[in-house]
C-alpha cells in the first residue's frame, strides 16, 4: 500500500459490535495479540465520515505495542498479515468509551482503515 485510503461512508445505524473487514489480505508475518505493530491508518467518525486522525498526514507510520491501544485494535489487528489493509468499525466501548468519558471521541463509533507494515 503506497497511498492513503479513502474511507467509504457506511449507510445505516452504527454497529454495536466490532466489525472487521479485510480490504487487502497480506502475505507477510502475522500480527499477534500482545505484539508490536507498525501501521499506517486513517480514522473517521462513523456518523459524519469526518477524519479525526491519520498517520498518512504526518508522513510516517506509527509503531505501537498492541496492549496500549484501544480494545478494537487489540481485537481487530491480531491475525492480520503484513501487507494487508483492514477496516475496523468500532463501537464506543471498544474505542474511547461512553459519552462523557473525557476523550473528545468518547461515545462515538469510529472507523479505522489500517495498513499493517510490520510486526515486532
Amino acid at each position: 500500500m503506497t497511498s492513503k485510503p479513502e474511507v467509504d461512508f457506511i449507510e445505516g445505524p452504527a454497529p454495536t459490535e466490532l466489525q472487521i473487514t479485510d480490504l487487502v489480505v497480506g502475505d507477510g508475518p502475522e500480527a499477534v495479540a500482545g505484539g508490536v505493530v507498525d501501521v499506517h491508518y486513517v480514522g473517521v467518525e462513523f456518523d459524519t465520515g469526518e477524519q479525526f486522525d491519520a498517520s498518512w498526514d504526518r508522513g510516517q507510520s506509527a509503531n505501537f505495542p498492541l496492549p496500549q491501544l484501544i480494545g478494537a485494535w487489540q481485537q481487530g489487528i491480531p491475525g492480520m498479515k503484513v501487507g494487508g489493509r483492514r477496516q475496523l468499525v468500532c463501537p464506543p466501548e471498544l474505542a474511547y468509551g461512553p459519552a462523557g468519558g473525557g476523550h473528545r471521541l468518547s461515545g462515538k463509533t469510529l472507523i479505522f482503515v489500517i495498513d499493517l507494515l510490520g510486526v515486532g
